[in-house]
């Protein structure tokens, strides 16, 4: 133990001796190391002639009196603490009114320096994110991406309240890739750290080593690109959650306003059943009518009255999910806008994450076939066991047999990875395929179901007018009015259908929300 006491006064001796070389190398620079200079001697020891320490020296009357005539004083805290002179004050002056020489060191900073905190973490981020932006096409792709919603329509109110109460997990991965891939951005510089190890004779050891990596075989460049595409994965995430995220609300949305154009068909079909069911009755009262008509007509009732309950609970369901999701109820928004897909130019999301993921990918095979070969690396150490300064041939995985089959299977990941992009590029293209096909089915459908509807009202103010004239019976006129009121159901169906397909088709595309907001 003595014996590492005197070599632990020995490494703090020479840290203390270090530092004072850097501090006189600097002193030029520092205010407080300035004020001590002393142009014929060190502060630090006696002047000749003297006895004792001269750094607090009382100065004689003559020297006193020369200080007085505007002679430079020889005590190096002379006027530190002396108010300052208004008279005294001009362009040069770098003290505050009224305040001493220390307070100078002190005073306040000018404005682009008094920025706040989140102020100057905000800028750095904004640099970081136009720089990240620049370096990546994805990125930057998924930043140029326009929201095809309307601006201040139905949709738009919708996406935008689901967006603001949405927890984003996404968005803490895609925060977690990019610090570490500022991380990885400074791999290349050397390492440092300590070793501490206690010998067989009982003395401890305490080493400082620095590393250099000379040769890698691309691991480190291979780290770096690592880093990078998983940003790009962790961006195209939080794009597909957000986008899909909307999809969900405006899906919801739909079906709360379908359920509600039908149940107010159903209302409407219900008044006018009941008043049939009136005359109805009037008829089995008065013997005109047979009493079995009146049985049939209460069964209709029965079933618009269960599907107008139906359609209401529908409403009711789609909405309470709906305001569950966002940051304030939305049950007074209303409407259908309609929106474009067509002619859409913009690279589906799921192609692009295949595209970040084969990236990644190939960069973390490069990276463990780096691990399978040998690589340069320089190691220097400063302790108490002595320096030494040397080159290293190192590999994470010791050679052997089977080292060559490895650097195949390597190889063909990256194969397996470029597939992958295709693959993914020929799912999405049918999955948009289908939707555009599908999409085109139901405008040909509410094209025949607008035609049937009319077709159906005609239909109905005949029999009508045929009942009036009395050449129609009651149950002709229900049995084309029911007519009628399915193809009113029909068409607001095919109406929602639509709507939905193109949302899919958007939500595919990741277009509906912008990417600049995201």
């Amino acid at each position: 133990m003595k014996g590492f006491r005197a070599k632990s006064g020995l490494l703090v001796a020479g840290l203390a001796m270090g530092l004072s070389g850097c501090m006189s190398a600097i002193e030029e620079d520092i205010p407080f190391v300035s004020r001590f200079n002393r142009d014929d001697s060190n502060l630090a020891l006696s002047d000749e002639g003297e006895q004792g320490f001269s750094l607090f020296k009382r100065k004689d009357t003559a020297e006193q009196m020369d200080a007085e005539e505007g002679g430079a004083p020889n005590n190096p805290f002379a006027g530190l603490f002396k108010k300052q002179d208004p008279s005294e004050q001009g362009e040069n002056v770098s003290q505050n009114q009224g305040g001493t020489k220390l307070a100078a060191l002190f005073k306040p900073k000018d404005q682009a320096a008094n920025m706040s905190r989140e102020q100057r973490a905000a800028d750095r981020q904004a640099v970081a994110r136009a720089k990240e932006s620049a370096e990546s096409l994805i990125i930057s792709g998924l930043q140029s991406r326009r929201s095809l919603l309307p601006g201040g329509s139905a949709y738009d109110q919708v996406a935008g309240s689901v967006l603001a109460a949405s927890s984003r997990a996404s968005e803490s991965e895609l925060r977690a890739a990019r610090l570490r891939a500022v991380a990885a951005s400074k791999n290349w510089l050397p390492s440092i750290g300590p070793s501490i190890s206690l010998s067989s004779l009982g003395d401890l050891v305490a080493n400082l080593i620095v590393e250099q990596v000379l040769f890698d075989n691309g691991r480190k460049k291979a780290e770096r690109a690592f880093a990078a595409a998983d940003v790009e994965v962790a961006a195209v995430t939080l794009s597909i959650d957000t986008n899909n995220r909307v999809f969900t609300a405006l899906d919801l949305y739909l079906k709360s306003q379908k359920a509600a154009e039908k149940s107010g068909l159903s209302t409407k079909a219900f008044n006018d059943m009941s008043h049939f069911e009136y005359i109805m009755s009037e008829r089995v009262r008065g013997g005109v009518s047979d009493r079995s008509d009146l049985v049939v007509l209460r069964q209709k009732l029965a079933e618009i009255r269960s599907e107008m309950a139906s359609n209401n609970e529908a409403r009711n369901t789609a909405l309470a999910e709906l305001n569950a999701m966002s940051l304030h109820p939305l049950q007074d928004v209303r409407g259908v806008p309609e929106i474009d897909v067509n002619g859409l130019r913009t690279r589906p999301l799921p192609i692009l994450l295949a595209e970040a993921e084969k990236e990644r990918a190939i960069a973390e095979a490069t990276m463990e076939r780096a691990g399978n070969l040998p690589g340069l690396k320089a190691t220097g150490s400063v302790g108490s066991s002595g320096n030494s300064l040397g080159l290293n041939v190192t590999a994470d995985k010791l050679l052997n047999l089977g080292t060559g089959a490895t650097l195949q299977a390597i190889e063909a990941t990256k194969e397996g990875a470029q597939r992958l992009v295709a693959q993914a590029r020929e799912d999405s293209n049918r999955r948009l395929r289908a939707l555009e096909a599908k999409l085109r089915g139901v405008e040909r459908q509410r094209g025949e179901s607008r035609n049937l509807t009319n077709q159906s009202k005609k239909n109905l103010d005949l029999f009508q007018a045929q009942y009036k004239a009395g050449t129609r019976q009651v149950m002709d006129v229900v049995g084309v009015y029911e007519t009628y009121a399915r193809q009113q159901q029909s068409a607001a169906e095919l109406n929602y259908n639509s709507a939905r397909i193109k949302l899919e088709i958007a939500n595919e595309m990741g277009l509906l929300a912008s990417g600049a907001e995201i």
